[in-house]
Protein backbone atom coordinates (compact mmCIF):
# COMPACT_ATOMS: atom_id res chain seq x y z
CA UNK A 1 0.00 0.00 0.00
CA UNK A 2 3.24 2.38 0.75
CA UNK A 3 4.50 1.79 -2.43
CA UNK A 4 1.44 2.70 -4.23
CA UNK A 5 0.99 5.75 -2.60
CA UNK A 6 4.68 6.71 -2.84
CA UNK A 7 4.26 6.09 -7.31
CA UNK A 8 0.95 7.97 -7.27
CA UNK A 9 2.21 10.65 -5.60
CA UNK A 10 5.72 10.82 -7.90
CA UNK A 11 3.47 10.54 -10.55
CA UNK A 12 0.95 13.70 -9.70
CA UNK A 13 4.24 15.55 -8.44
CA UNK A 14 5.92 14.61 -12.37
CA UNK A 15 2.68 15.58 -14.35
CA UNK A 16 2.26 18.77 -12.32
CA UNK A 17 5.81 19.88 -12.70
CA UNK A 18 5.30 19.18 -16.90
CA UNK A 19 2.35 21.44 -17.00
CA UNK A 20 3.31 24.01 -14.79
CA UNK A 21 7.09 24.56 -16.32
CA UNK A 22 7.52 24.93 -20.40
CA UNK A 23 9.92 22.69 -21.51
CA UNK A 24 11.96 23.68 -24.73
CA UNK A 25 13.67 20.22 -25.82
CA UNK A 26 15.77 19.71 -22.66
CA UNK A 27 15.42 23.03 -20.65
CA UNK A 28 13.20 23.77 -17.82
CA UNK A 29 12.39 27.10 -16.35
CA UNK A 30 10.23 28.72 -13.40
CA UNK A 31 9.46 31.68 -12.41
CA UNK A 32 10.06 32.15 -8.46
CA UNK A 33 7.37 32.62 -7.28
CA UNK A 34 6.10 29.50 -8.90
CA UNK A 35 2.81 31.13 -10.59
CA UNK A 36 4.65 34.29 -11.35
CA UNK A 37 2.25 36.66 -9.04
CA UNK A 38 3.69 39.12 -7.33
CA UNK A 39 2.27 42.27 -5.05
CA UNK A 40 3.04 44.90 -3.44
CA UNK A 41 2.12 48.99 -2.58
CA UNK A 42 2.62 51.87 -4.61
CA UNK A 43 6.53 53.25 -4.25
CA UNK A 44 7.57 49.66 -3.11
CA UNK A 45 10.05 46.83 -4.68
CA UNK A 46 8.88 43.89 -5.90
CA UNK A 47 10.66 41.03 -8.16
CA UNK A 48 10.89 37.91 -9.55
CA UNK A 49 13.79 35.02 -9.26
CA UNK A 50 13.89 31.95 -11.91
CA UNK A 51 14.92 28.25 -11.89
CA UNK A 52 16.80 27.14 -15.18
CA UNK A 53 17.90 23.24 -15.68
CA UNK A 54 19.58 21.99 -18.52
CA UNK A 55 18.58 18.17 -18.97
CA UNK A 56 19.95 17.60 -22.00
CA UNK A 57 22.79 14.68 -21.53
CA UNK A 58 25.43 16.21 -24.49
CA UNK A 59 25.02 19.30 -25.17
CA UNK A 60 25.34 22.85 -23.14
CA UNK A 61 22.84 25.51 -22.73
CA UNK A 62 23.45 29.00 -22.96
CA UNK A 63 20.74 32.09 -22.25
CA UNK A 64 21.53 34.59 -25.03
CA UNK A 65 18.06 36.95 -24.61
CA UNK A 66 15.26 37.59 -21.72
CA UNK A 67 12.39 40.03 -22.52
CA UNK A 68 9.18 41.13 -21.02
CA UNK A 69 6.39 42.71 -22.13
CA UNK A 70 5.60 46.64 -21.04
CA UNK A 71 5.29 47.37 -17.73
CA UNK A 72 2.79 50.47 -17.20
CA UNK A 73 2.75 51.39 -13.15
CA UNK A 74 6.58 50.91 -12.64
CA UNK A 75 9.75 51.19 -13.61
CA UNK A 76 11.33 46.91 -14.80
CA UNK A 77 15.04 46.38 -13.97
CA UNK A 78 16.58 43.14 -15.88
CA UNK A 79 18.51 41.58 -13.05
CA UNK A 80 19.03 38.24 -15.32
CA UNK A 81 22.40 37.06 -15.55
CA UNK A 82 22.64 35.08 -18.75
CA UNK A 83 23.71 31.39 -17.32
CA UNK A 84 26.01 28.78 -19.14
CA UNK A 85 24.65 25.41 -18.03
CA UNK A 86 26.65 22.44 -18.85
CA UNK A 87 24.48 19.14 -19.05
CA UNK A 88 22.97 17.93 -16.27
CA UNK A 89 23.16 21.23 -14.55
CA UNK A 90 20.92 23.40 -12.26
CA UNK A 91 20.92 26.72 -11.51
CA UNK A 92 18.34 28.92 -8.87
CA UNK A 93 18.28 32.58 -7.99
CA UNK A 94 15.88 33.93 -5.81
CA UNK A 95 14.90 37.73 -6.18
CA UNK A 96 17.35 39.38 -4.04
CA UNK A 97 17.08 43.08 -4.06
CA UNK A 98 19.72 43.50 -1.91
CA UNK A 99 22.40 42.46 -4.23
CA UNK A 100 20.46 42.75 -7.13
CA UNK A 101 20.21 39.04 -7.54
CA UNK A 102 17.24 37.33 -9.71
CA UNK A 103 15.33 37.82 -13.36
CA UNK A 104 13.31 40.85 -13.08
CA UNK A 105 12.35 43.39 -10.03
CA UNK A 106 9.97 46.15 -10.52
CA UNK A 107 9.76 49.58 -8.60
CA UNK A 108 6.25 50.44 -8.46
CA UNK A 109 4.98 54.86 -9.23
CA UNK A 110 4.72 56.28 -5.97
CA UNK A 111 1.52 57.41 -7.57
CA UNK A 112 0.02 53.68 -8.78
CA UNK A 113 -3.11 52.99 -8.66
CA UNK A 114 -4.80 50.33 -6.19
CA UNK A 115 -5.82 47.07 -7.57
CA UNK A 116 -4.23 48.15 -11.41
CA UNK A 117 -2.19 45.14 -12.67
CA UNK A 118 0.11 44.29 -15.21
CA UNK A 119 0.96 41.44 -16.62
CA UNK A 120 2.75 39.47 -19.63
CA UNK A 121 5.68 36.98 -20.27
CA UNK A 122 9.18 36.98 -19.82
CA UNK A 123 10.63 35.35 -22.95
CA UNK A 124 14.26 32.89 -22.80
CA UNK A 125 15.84 32.79 -25.46
CA UNK A 126 19.05 30.49 -25.93
CA UNK A 127 21.50 28.23 -27.77
CA UNK A 128 22.66 24.83 -27.98
CA UNK A 129 26.22 24.03 -27.86
CA UNK A 130 28.30 21.11 -28.10
CA UNK A 131 30.64 22.10 -25.25
CA UNK A 132 31.45 25.08 -23.06
CA UNK A 133 30.33 28.08 -25.26
CA UNK A 134 33.14 30.17 -23.56
CA UNK A 135 35.59 27.55 -24.06
CA UNK A 136 36.27 26.25 -27.28
CA UNK A 137 32.33 24.84 -27.48
CA UNK A 138 30.71 25.06 -31.12
CA UNK A 139 27.23 26.26 -31.44
CA UNK A 140 24.82 23.59 -32.24
CA UNK A 141 21.34 25.44 -32.70
CA UNK A 142 19.05 28.00 -32.08
CA UNK A 143 16.38 26.73 -28.90
CA UNK A 144 13.24 27.56 -29.06
CA UNK A 145 11.78 30.45 -27.22
CA UNK A 146 10.12 29.64 -23.72
CA UNK A 147 7.59 32.25 -22.30
CA UNK A 148 6.27 32.09 -18.97
CA UNK A 149 3.51 34.22 -17.55
CA UNK A 150 3.57 36.73 -15.19
CA UNK A 151 1.35 39.33 -12.93
CA UNK A 152 2.35 42.00 -10.27
CA UNK A 153 -0.63 43.85 -8.58
CA UNK A 154 -0.75 46.98 -6.83
CA UNK A 155 -2.15 46.49 -3.17
CA UNK A 156 -2.46 49.40 -0.59
CA UNK A 157 0.08 50.20 2.29
CA UNK A 158 -1.98 47.59 4.51
CA UNK A 159 -2.09 44.46 2.39
CA UNK A 160 -5.94 45.45 1.95
CA UNK A 161 -7.62 46.86 -0.82
CA UNK A 162 -10.98 48.33 0.49
CA UNK A 163 -14.05 48.05 -0.89
CA UNK A 164 -15.49 51.42 -2.39
CA UNK A 165 -18.63 50.38 -0.06
CA UNK A 166 -16.05 50.91 2.93
CA UNK A 167 -15.41 54.65 1.78
CA UNK A 168 -19.14 55.30 1.01
CA UNK A 169 -19.84 54.48 4.11
CA UNK A 170 -17.08 56.22 6.00
CA UNK A 171 -18.02 59.33 3.67
CA UNK A 172 -21.66 59.14 5.26
CA UNK A 173 -20.30 58.52 8.97
CA UNK A 174 -18.45 61.90 8.77
CA UNK A 175 -20.98 63.79 7.40
CA UNK A 176 -23.64 63.17 10.37
CA UNK A 177 -20.74 63.75 13.19
CA UNK A 178 -19.56 66.97 11.37
CA UNK A 179 -23.99 67.72 11.06
CA UNK A 180 -24.48 67.04 14.97
CA UNK A 181 -22.04 68.46 15.70
CA UNK A 182 -22.94 71.84 13.93
CA UNK A 183 -26.05 71.44 15.19
CA UNK A 184 -25.16 71.14 18.79
CA UNK A 185 -23.01 74.21 18.75
CA UNK A 186 -25.70 76.52 16.78
CA UNK A 187 -28.25 75.76 19.57
CA UNK A 188 -28.92 78.70 22.23
CA UNK A 189 -27.28 78.43 25.42
CA UNK A 190 -30.90 79.55 27.47
CA UNK A 191 -31.83 75.95 25.93
CA UNK A 192 -28.59 74.18 26.43
CA UNK A 193 -28.81 74.98 30.18
CA UNK A 194 -32.34 73.73 30.95
CA UNK A 195 -31.47 70.47 28.79
CA UNK A 196 -28.48 69.91 31.69
CA UNK A 197 -31.38 71.10 34.56
CA UNK A 198 -33.73 68.19 33.61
Amino acid sequence: MTKKLFSQTILVMGLFLSLACPVSADIIFALLPFDGNLSGAPGSLVGWGYSLANTDSADWYMAADLNSDTFLDGTPTLLFDFPVLAPGATVTEAFDPVSGIGLFQLLWDAGAPVGSVDSGNFTLSGEWWNGDPLNGGSFVATAPDIALAYSATVTSSSGVVPEPSTFVLMACGSAILVAFQRARKSQSPQRRSRQWRV
